[in-house]
């Protein structure tokens, strides 16, 4: 019977360290992703929002527009869902 060797094993920090990331891998990433993606959709809205209020090419910039502040919705309650979710476990 081979017996584990003590150094190998982890101590109780080191496990509370790694239990969360162990139940939701990537999570940090995760979220970096969403606030990334919803800064940049906040930078398309912003602009388009200008080109809108100056009256060019509103044919192409409302809908434009419009994919962008879905975007940022979609990306802001996706950050709030994986909070939700971290403070469960």
């Amino acid at each position: 019977m081979v017996e584990p060797n003590p150094k190998n094993r982890l101590n109780s920090k080191q496990y509370a360290h790694l239990k969360p990331e162990i139940t939701a891998p990537y999570r940090g990433l995760r979220q970096f992703i969403y606030v990334g993606v919803g800064a940049s959709g906040f930078i398309g809205a912003f602009v388009f929002s200008f080109e809108i209020l100056a009256g060019r090419n509103i044919d192409s910039a409302l809908p434009n527009f419009a994919l962008q502040a879905g975007i940022v919705g979609l990306m802001v309650f996706l950050y709030q869902w994986e909070k939700k979710r971290q403070e469960r476990s």
